[in-house]
């Protein structure tokens, strides 16, 4: 058989016949005198079991292990772990669906952030109202953000943070006064006096879990500077000093 033929037989691609060839997979025919490989049915048989193997989900590397024993002894043990593998990835599976479920039957739909985590998208909808505020949107924005970047311990207590400050109806009440007295600062300097009032309110809002150690507030990090750009000079102002309260309050 030339390679077409063992191709089509097998039902696999010449591509893939080559690439099974160049990574040790399946022997290489000797050339004929016309400078053709001759495939014979032994080539046939070892590329029918590289082709169910890979099917069932080995990885090539692990299709090379199965075939180098000739007996087969250790393919019950690849496949078992095999199976142990898909069971994983089932189970994942079922929880992102669930998941995904919580999220779209969510009273108050899907937030405008995205999706978040059931808990996350349960406080958001309570504070909706809030959303009228620019300074709010972009707290929600961040907070969105953050619960996709931070490590799994991290974002509990971060959730655990928002949900004491918008968990009330008090809460949620401070901070849509500290929210306003920012927004008011859209348009102002840095030296306005109205941005220690909005600091002062803001530090109000922040609750003690959400910054643990006073070393976590360094108010000139990378990543609060991105932030602080975002921001007209007055409310990046604002926000400066609202952290440098709960750090001195932490010292």
């Amino acid at each position: 058989m030339r390679i077409g033929e063992l191709a089509a037989v097998v039902g696999v691609t010449t591509r893939a016949v080559r690439h099974y060839h160049h990574l040790g997979l399946l022997p290489e025919p000797e050339r004929r005198a016309n400078g053709y490989r001759e495939y014979g049915l032994r080539h046939a048989v070892v590329l029918a079991r590289i082709r169910r193997l890979t099917e069932l989900g080995l990885g090539l590397a692990e299709v090379r292990d199965v075939l180098a024993d000739d007996a087969g002894k250790d393919l019950v043990e690849v496949l078992t772990e095999l199976d142990e593998d898909l069971a994983r990835q089932e189970a994942a599976l079922r929880e992102r669906r669930a998941r995904l479920r919580t999220l779209l039957d969510a009273e108050g739909g899907m937030p405008a952030e995205g999706p978040v985590s059931p808990e996350l998208a349960a406080l958001f909808a309570g504070a909706s109202h809030l959303s009228d505020s620019p300074m709010a949107v972009k707290d929600r924005e961040i907070i969105a953000f953050l619960e996709t970047a931070m490590p799994a311990e991290d974002r509990e207590r971060m959730v655990a943070s928002v949900g004491e400050a918008l968990g009330s109806p008090g809460a949620v009440a401070r901070a849509g006064e500290a929210y306003a007295l920012l927004d008011a600062l859209a348009g102002a300097e840095p030296g306005d006096p109205r941005v220690e009032e909005a600091a002062v309110a803001l530090a109000g809002c922040i609750p003690p879990g959400l910054f643990p150690e006073a070393g976590e507030l360094d108010p000139d990090d990378g990543f609060l500077r991105a932030f602080y750009d975002d921001l007209a000079p007055a409310q990046a102002e604002a926000v400066r000093r609202a952290l440098r309260i709960l750090a001195e309050e932490r010292r």
